[in-house]
């Protein structure tokens, strides 16, 4: 079941290894806490806010965890920024001036949050956290003042958030994921990742060793499914304990990774895969990607109370398997590592290009079922400092009809927008970096994540704040392209939580994929003049002889263009939009 290990000698041959290239912009940009030298290709920061100018913030220890801000979920025109020590609720209404709504301070580490209606599901892992958010802390385990697990806010009042459950789970909330019921709106599960030591905080929360036997106790070796009832979540409940990681033949817990092997570069041995740091899921799908310290694995949740493992991944060039992101369609999946645990400076000229970076594996069909091939690396390629941490983290989709594009945030190593509609082939289109916060000390910051959300990027920076970008136009992305990917608007995002996105017949989507059909060299430049061309007078006039003689015109290219290999989406594309023009 396990996919082939790639030998260290083949690496020559594969797509996205090698070394970093020090040939580029962002290598050597100064330094500086708010004002380190910026850099950019085809993203604009539009907006910003400064951590000092708000709460949540050490202005004597920058790069302080216990006021790190992590990641981001939108909903409405808000977006929600994670703190380690609480959460901040931002209005996006003027993407160019962020405007801070709502602080809540309650500490409890990573703050891993998500948006489900009006409940905000966050993540709490650190013994200091108390159920009643209060800032003096606790005595450890026994306290029965301490919390670890989710807790659930009723934000319906964005200005009033209220804490209406807490879920205790055994190893705390490192992260969580918020799954929909594709056949019950009334429900949705919350898969819970923690890894701390197994603590005695709910019932039968043992730190046991592994065991064949079916007296299932270990708090280890399992995700927990926390069942939350929409109209009455004050009852979530953990429902599962679902041991994704056991031996199917002899029915041991510890089934994966369990004898690490040390890491090529010799700086640590790769971790054992006791629990997930991340799942996304994809319900549409009926299908979630676990990035499972030591492994990757492809879970079926059609059943979301009761999630499975499909098959599992394993590869040496991985320290610690991070996170995921689905392919819109669902053909291939992209994971993560965090080489060096996201606080380490991984992206230096002797850091090849294949560890801590992304692997993508196609999701073949096979008549024993799914599986996972192999198929790049990918890694942001520029040389960055010794004091700058940097690794792969958080990535989500930038919506473009007819390509695979991520939007990917590599801490100090920026952000870097790369099209991997080639799984073998991933290409880099885009970033935005900045100098190291201090010019001769490494201090924790740059990117959590960053997300399009509704037309613009964000970017959630660990020390500075929180940035908007305005994407721009390339070589590599057309206006056309952005505006298409515009037209794509969400009620809100989670974006571990992926939904099917889908184009509606626009003016923009058909001159997105004439842009791209050039771009490929499917169409020569007359052919796409005249398809852009009708394309701008069916919008211009409404009606009339104009409007006709332009339809008639684009009827006439459709049925060229459907003759013409490698052009048959945009063929595809002007049909759909002469339907809706009449």
């Amino acid at each position: 079941m396990v996919a082939s290990l790639l030998p260290a000698a083949a690496l020559a041959d594969v797509p996205g290894s090698g070394e970093p290239i020090t040939d580029d912009p962002r290598v050597g940009l100064d330094a500086g806490f708010l004002d380190a030298e910026e850099t950019s290709l085809g993203m604009d920061l539009v907006g910003q806010f400064q951590k000092p100018d708000g709460g949540l913030f050490d202005p004597n220890n920058v790069g302080s965890f216990s006021w790190a801000n992590s990641d981001l979920t939108f909903f409405d025109h808000y977006a929600v920024q994670g703190n380690f020590a609480g959460f901040q609720i931002f209005d996006l209404s003027d993407p160019s001036s962020p405007a801070l709504v709502t602080e809540v301070l309650c500490p409890g580490g990573q703050g891993d949050p998500s948006v489900h209606g009006d409940l905000l599901f966050f993540s709490v892992e650190q013994t200091r956290a108390r159920y009643d958010c209060g800032t003096q802390g606790t005595s450890g385990n026994n306290d029965p003042d301490m919390f670890v697990g989710v807790r659930i806010f009723d934000i319906s009042d964005v200005r009033n958030p209220e804490q209406v459950a807490t879920v205790r789970t055994c190893r705390g909330s490192h992260t969580h994921r918020v799954v929909e019921d594709v056949n019950d709106p009334s429900t949705v599960y919350v898969y819970n990742s923690g890894y701390n030591s197994p603590m005695q905080t709910r019932i039968g929360c043992v730190d046991t060793g592994p065991s064949a036997e079916p007296i299932f106790e270990s708090g280890r070796y399992q995700i927990e499914v926390i069942e939350v009832p929409l109209d009455a979540p004050e009852q979530a409940e953990v429902v599962n304990e679902a041991r994704l990681f056991m031996d199917e033949e002899t029915g041991a817990l510890n089934g994966l990774l369990n004898e690490p092997n040390m890491h090529p570069s010799g700086t640590q041995r790769n971790r054992n895969t006791n629990g997930c740091h991340d799942i996304t899921a994809y319900p549409e799908l009926g299908l979630a990607a676990g990035a499972c310290m030591g492994n990757g694995l492809l879970i079926d949740i059609s059943d979301p109370a009761n999630p499975e493992r499909i098959t599992y991944v394993q590869d040496d060039n991985f320290s610690f398997w991070h996170s995921a992101n689905f392919k819109n369609d669902g053909s291939a999946v992209m994971f993560t590592d965090e080489w060096g645990g996201g606080s380490g400076a991984r992206c230096r000229a002797t850091d090849r290009l294949e560890w801590g970076a992304n692997a993508i594996y196609d999701i073949v069909d096979t008549p024993q079922g799914k599986r996972l091939e192999f198929a790049s690396y990918y890694k942001m390629p520029a040389v960055q400092t010794g004091t700058e941490n940097c690794v792969a983290h958080q990535a989500n989709i930038v919506p473009v009809p007819g390509r695979d594009i991520m939007m990917q945030a590599w801490y100090q190593g920026g952000l870097s927008m790369f099209d991997w509609t080639d799984t073998a082939n991933p290409r880099e289109i885009g970033y935005f970096d900045r100098g190291p916060i201090f010019e001769n000390q490494l201090t924790l910051g740059g990117y959590w994540s960053g997300y399009w959300y509704n037309g613009q990027v964000y970017g959630s920076e660990i020390a500075r704040g929180f940035d908007v970008f305005d994407l721009t136009p390339t070589d590599e992305l057309t206006a056309n392209e952005i505006a298409a990917a515009n037209e794509v608007v969400y009620d809100q995002h989670m974006p571990m939580m992926q939904t099917t996105v889908s184009w509606r017949p626009s003016f923009n989507v058909t001159r997105a994929y004439n842009d791209q059909a050039l771009r490929s060299g499917a169409l020569d430049r007359s052919t796409w003049e005249r398809v852009d061309r009708f394309v701008d007078r069916a919008e211009q006039f409404s009606s009339g002889p104009q409007r006709r003689a332009a339809v008639s015109t684009l009827t006439a290219l459709a049925g060229q263009l459907e003759r013409t290999e490698g052009a048959e989406q945009v063929a595809k594309s002007l049909r759909e939009l002469l339907a809706t023009l009449g």
